[in-house]
């Protein structure tokens, strides 16, 4: 991993493989290495003759810890992405985000049209217009002294993956206690790349691939058949579906 500053902040990415450049942007209390190193995902990538760039969003995996909510949100992320772009020099690339990715994409499409390429947003649907319910208690089992203190099975689930992760609980307490700009469906219409929308059958975080493409003009949907939020990431049928739609989009 490399770093750089974005606007005073150290952020860690990879870049790795030759060709078309793509931009990956991992999930919340995840990192590069879990999110697709683990996964093969890089693997697949360079293999099929791309050039991979990979971010560890702040607060993040090897990025700097921030504890100040103003510090975090989407948008901002963002440009930590773009800022990213501007330091390797790349003027427009493909970018894949995976949930809270996928969200920071969004934003970067929506701010920068002329820096994306194609989009894919995996591992969150329909959900990114209606917006995440109940992030306070998701904050609270971050920042409880146990996680054996938190009752709450989905945000026991969030707090026991970054465990597994290693973060910085209280980093991530304040990334998710962010404000929340919102995604209109006005907004999403107005993305004119190329778009795929990635989500597992199961997935009750994300919700409906199928209803957000609806939205994007030109926008595919894939159901990772079978997956839920968590296992959908590493999917093989996940993969096929992102080659083939960056093969049809190069």
């Amino acid at each position: 991993m490399q770093t750089f500053q974005s606007d005073g902040v150290e952020i860690a990415y990879l870049d790795e493989g030759h060709g078309p450049p793509i931009l990956l942007v991992h999930g919340f209390a995840s990192n590069v290495a879990m999110n697709w190193a683990a996964t093969n995902w890089l693997t697949t990538l360079t293999k099929a003759g791309r050039r991979v760039i990979a971010i560890d969003n702040r607060g993040h995996g090897q990025s700097e810890k921030l504890y100040d909510t103003a510090q975090y949100g989407a948008p901002l992320m963002a440009e930590d992405c773009r800022r990213l772009l501007d330091h390797l020099q790349i003027e427009r690339a493909d970018v894949m985000g995976y949930s809270m990715g996928a969200r920071i994409c969004a934003f970067l499409a929506l701010a920068h049209p002329t820096r994306v390429h194609a989009a894919i947003f995996a591992g969150l649907g329909f959900n990114m217009v209606r917006g995440m319910a109940g992030t306070g208690p998701i904050a609270h089992a971050l920042e409880a002294d146990s996680i054996d203190d938190v009752a709450n099975p989905t945000a026991r689930t969030f707090r026991a993956f970054a465990e597994q992760t290693k973060s910085d609980l209280k980093a991530l307490a304040a990334c998710i206690r962010s404000s929340r700009a919102p995604i209109t469906r006005e907004d999403i219409a107005r993305i004119s790349c190329p778009v795929l929308v990635a989500v597992g059958s199961d997935d009750v975080i994300g919700g409906s691939a199928v209803e957000l493409a609806k939205l994007i003009p030109g926008a595919e949907a894939y159901e990772i058949a079978g997956r839920d939020h968590m296992k959908a990431v590493g999917d093989a049928g996940y993969k096929k579906a992102v080659l083939e739609f960056l093969s049809r989009n190069d």
